[in-house]
């Protein structure tokens, strides 16, 4: 699992999106791409909102995805281009990167990939680059289009400055820059893009990151339909609100059962320290908490906090609005996703051995 992304050879004229890539690269820059790199994205089959709670889950990479062409220059310059006329040009010196948390663009989640390696590689100077992205994930759609930008930016950041990064670490880089957008997420998608292998679903468990092969039933086919509803995760709360939900909750299951609370961030941690199995899990969630919202006031209580403190350590920046926290019936969701896990991943196991129930 600890491979490094593969290098391939391809002919462009045998590829039509590379050959519209390529002339789209140089009608814009007037020279021709050095290389491309690609990154996948994803569907979910269970385990929907359980990966930042510490648990595993059960996604696999699609078709689609996305597709950019670079070049390398010493200009220190970082030139962006996209192929679909709505997402603006954008250039910025790589010296000089900043992003706007609060203006959630398509440029903005390739800087992310970009920053990550950089100051993995302890921030030194990078080279500049002309690129086109060309993507043909449905944007916002729940397909991780935004994830799959990140891990294509900081692979091909890699690639332009002669440096090599296993695909563990480049997930794990690409899950923890995608925050600087503002997003919280916990590393699912950015894990099975750069994970994925032809043929095979993937279980990913987290602390250490690791991912096993869940092979389907041969002939198994997944439609995967657009309702055309889009959700940009960084430009509103609804996704950090269930992370931030998520996390309350593990401090105050943490400190009813007299553990260290503060340092426990995820369910899953509290679970090991509880040396505690899902069904004994979830009799303490519904022994500690209550199904009706909580206010700001009652959790403060109930962890022995301040206004000030929840609002610093515990709640996001484009959570800080909300009035009532719902703890419980995620919690349980949680839950319950990760028991999903056990019986699906028997079921995998029986049927691709060919033994009937």
């Amino acid at each position: 699992m600890a491979a490094h992304p593969p290098k391939t050879k391809i002919l462009i004229s045998a590829n039509k999106r590379l050959q519209n890539l390529k002339e789209a690269f140089e009608k814009k820059y007037g020279e021709a791409p050095l290389f491309y790199a690609q990154a996948p994205g994803r569907v979910n089959l269970i385990g929907e909102h359980i990966d930042y709670c510490g648990y595993a889950v059960l996604p696999m990479a699609i078709e689609q995805s996305i597709l950019a062409a670079v070049t390398v220059n010493d200009s220190k310059k970082i030139n962006l281009a996209n192929t679909e006329p709505k997402y603006k040009d954008f250039t910025v010196s790589s010296e000089d990167m900043e992003i706007d948390k609060d203006n959630p663009q398509w440029y903005y989640y390739f800087l992310c990939g970009v920053k990550g390696i950089q100051e993995h590689l302890g921030k030194v100077p990078l080279s500049g680059m002309k690129c086109v992205v060309d993507g043909t994930i449905p944007a916002s759609s729940g397909l991780s289009s935004s994830s799959a930008l990140v891990c294509c930016a900081a692979l091909l950041t890699m690639e332009v400055n002669h440096k090599s990064l296993n695909k563990v670490a480049l997930a794990e880089i690409s899950a923890k820059c995608e925050r600087y957008i503002g997003t919280e997420g916990g590393g699912m998608d950015q894990s099975i893009s750069f994970l994925a292998e032809e043929g095979t679903a993937k279980l990913i468990e987290f602390q250490p990151l690791r991912a096993s092969d869940v092979r389907l039933p041969e002939g198994a086919v997944f439609v995967i339909s657009n309702c055309c509803v889009e959700m940009n995760k960084a430009a509103t709360s609804h996704f950090n609100i269930r992370v931030v939900e998520c996390r309350i909750a593990t401090k105050m299951l943490a400190k009813a059962r007299g553990l260290e609370w503060g340092r426990l961030l995820k369910l899953s941690q509290v679970q090991t320290e509880l040396e505690a199995s899902l069904e004994e899990m979830l009799r303490l969630v519904a022994e500690v908490l209550h199904p009706e919202p909580y206010s700001r006031e009652e959790v403060c209580k109930a962890l022995g906090i301040t206004t000030e403190q929840l609002c610093t350590d515990l709640l996001s920046p484009n959570t800080q609005h909300g009035k009532t926290l719902v703890l419980l019936p995620v919690i349980f969701q949680s839950f319950h996703s990760e028991q999903d896990h056990n019986l699906v991943l028997f079921r995998s196991t029986v049927l691709t051995n060919n033994i009937k129930f």
